[in-house]
């Protein structure tokens, strides 16, 4: 009897995509019973060399993948969520979004020093990201202490950002803790940065496993990885930013998180816009159900959208992507 066909999984070729991709294909390898064969893809987002915020940022490390699936070269994909437009796609289904890794963002800093330590130095401290969230959050963070950093605009693979910490050419950078943990080097992490200071990235952590809208039986299979708590988060936190008109390189942050006590009772949601050099910020949460449905959590999302609009959010994220 012929063994089924390989399902081909398409996936960027950065070693941190790779290995995400790799844990999806294993989980599904072991419901299907199925072999699962990676085809790497490349994006427009890796091989440009501009900085996100000048290319646009929205769906340059997704479109190749999606265009795959539409031509049916590629059975299934995975994204890291926070880089998918929050418009829906036409031919496509999200048909999982698995349990969330740690959604905070990681400090890797020179001497093994905290943000604090390094802006509490005399000359201040240079830190890179290449994401104007981080910039505007880090920025307030270091303004309410009365201390200074400088921010600095870099891209590149882990290794890359990384390497300016231990080249001396930045005092530390900032990363995804998610990205770390899967890559097997979160220890290398000099903090963890609490949400109450730095609002991670909308769907920050959480993965997004994609496929065509009509292949009814993989959309069943994939399903099996679906969290709905984590689904009804990120959706949450992707309803804010559509509603607020940002795309994913706006200096947007936004995190839902259980309310407990004693037990889980109501659904958190936290959004953050700001100007990158710190000196403004519209911070503001509402509280919802738990379990949330979708049209629950997206109403959360344009709720608070709505308030933070109210409170001047637009004139801070400069011009909008519409």
């Amino acid at each position: 009897m012929t063994s089924p066909t390989a399902l081909k999984l398409g996936t960027r070729r950065s070693a941190l995509a790779m290995a995400q991709s790799g844990m999806v294909a294993e989980q599904v390898r072991r419901i299907t019973g199925r072999d699962v064969e990676l085809v790497e893809i490349t994006t427009y987002g890796d091989v440009s060399r501009e900085h996100l915020a000048q290319i646009g940022g929205t769906g340059v490390f997704v479109s190749a993948l999606r265009d795959a699936l539409l031509r049916g070269e590629i059975d299934f994909a995975v994204h890291s969520l926070k880089d998918l437009p929050t418009a829906d796609p036409e031919g496509l289904t999200l048909a999982a979004v698995p349990l969330r890794e740690d959604p905070r963002d990681a400090l890797i800093a020179r001497d093994g020093l905290t943000f604090e330590q390094l802006a509490a130095s005399p000359r201040g401290a240079r830190i890179g990201t290449g994401s104007p969230r981080r910039m505007a959050q880090l920025n307030a963070w270091a303004r309410s202490m009365g201390l200074r950093v400088e921010t600095v605009p870099i891209r590149g693979n882990v290794d890359t950002r990384i390497g300016y910490v231990a080249s001396g050419d930045l005092d530390a950078v900032v990363l995804a803790a998610a990205g770390l943990s899967r890559l097997g080097r979160l220890a290398e992490a000099t903090e963890l940065i609490s949400p109450d200071i730095v609002l991670p990235a909308p769907g920050q952590g959480a993965l997004a496993v994609e496929c065509p809208a009509d292949d009814a039986g993989l959309v069943s299979v994939l399903a099996e990885l679906d969290d709905p708590f984590t689904r009804a988060a990120v959706t949450a936190e992707r309803a804010l930013l559509a509603a607020l008109e940002a795309g994913c390189s706006a200096p947007v942050g936004a995190l839902a998180d259980p309310v407990v006590d004693g037990h889980i009772t109501e659904l958190r949601l936290r959004g953050v816009v700001g100007t990158t050099d710190g000196s403004s910020l519209v911070q503001m949460s509402i509280t919802g159900p738990t379990p949330a449905s979708r049209d629950e959590a997206v109403a959360l999302g344009h709720e608070l959208a709505d308030e933070m609009l109210a409170k001047g959010a637009a004139g801070l994220m400069g011009e909008r992507e519409l």
